[in-house]
């Protein structure tokens, strides 16, 4: 059983990463371009804030400012790809690799320590929660007003314009739609999400690391195709609530298997965990629907 601590903590980390599953559906579901500049994004939201926080900035503002890196960030992958007709993939490899650098340019060494710090949940600790509880109910806050924000702009003339766009580019040309900028705006913003999940992870662990962003897309990939296992994505809502949810599962699924004595596994084995759930979210979606055909067959 999982003690109280790592559950608040699966939970808290689970929100941090809804954000990330976010961008990911955008640019994965949404847009159909594959975007690794995630990997890249997050670090530098991370290391964004944290250099503002240092400075003396507002933490709100300084988590803004990590949005608009990330947005920036996500912007050069898709003008590489829009402009210079890079493959995309190829063009978000290259940001990602450019921003490692950048990041270390930006924080001047290889992490910064934020403990001794004012964040976003410095105030919210004088509510008299749980010390465990206080970033999980500002995460959830934050992660609903984007689920909210996000929705709404899907439902808008220029969300749908951006869904016509990754649904079929030629006929949305046809009916006017510049779908160059669609693409530009809409991984941009993804990658603003990964941004600000960056920001917030950086003031939740009390640090900023170059390396933090190592396998975020495989982290966001994860709760993005778990959370449409469990919750079927029919509408734009459902599929951004099976993101955050997709997320939290994901996370209390590794806590729970390194937490769990009798399974035997370690830190170490992080990666090798998240290997397995994302082959089993990938697997079973498809599994059951055999299944059901199977009987199907066999009751007629």
């Amino acid at each position: 059983m999982l003690s109280e601590i790592a559950l608040y903590g699966a939970i808290e980390t689970g929100l941090i990463y809804g954000l990330v599953a976010f961008g990911i559906y955008l640019s994965f579901r949404v847009l159909h371009f594959p975007d690794l500049t995630v990997d890249g994004s997050f670090p530098l939201g991370a290391a964004v804030a944290a250099v503002l926080i240092i400075d003396g900035i507002n933490p709100w503002v300084a988590t803004g400012a990590a949005v608009l890196a990330g947005m920036g960030a996500g912007a050069v992958t898709a003008l590489l790809n829009v402009k210079l007709k890079i493959l995309n993939l190829l063009a978000s490899i290259l940001t990602m690799i450019a921003l490692y650098s950048i990041n270390l340019r930006i924080m001047g060494r290889p992490n910064i320590a934020l403990l001794s710090e004012e964040t976003v949940l410095t105030p919210w600790y004088e509510l008299g929660l749980a010390y465990q509880q206080v970033p999980v109910l500002l995460f959830f806050i934050i992660a609903m007003i984007a689920l909210v924000l996000l929705w709404r702009f899907m439902k808008s003339e220029t969300g749908l314009a951006m869904r016509a766009t990754g649904a079929n580019p030629r006929m949305a040309r046809a009916q006017g739609i510049a779908t160059g900028a669609m693409v530009i705006l809409g991984v941009a913003l993804s990658n603003g999400l990964v941004g600000l999940a960056g920001a917030l992870f950086a003031q939740s662990q009390g640090a900023a690391d170059v390396t933090m962003g190592v396998g975020v897309i495989v982290i966001g990939l994860a709760s993005l195709i778990g959370g449409e296992a469990v919750v079927t994505p029919r509408t734009v809502l459902l599929a951004l609530v099976a993101c955050i949810v997709g997320a939290i599962l994901y996370r209390l699924a590794i806590a729970f298997a390194l937490n769990a004595d009798f399974i035997g596994l370690k830190a170490q084995d992080l990666n090798l965990v998240t290997a397995v759930l994302v082959t089993l979210a990938i697997v079973l979606p498809g599994s059951k629907a055999s299944v059901r055909a199977y009987f199907a067959r066999r009751s007629q």
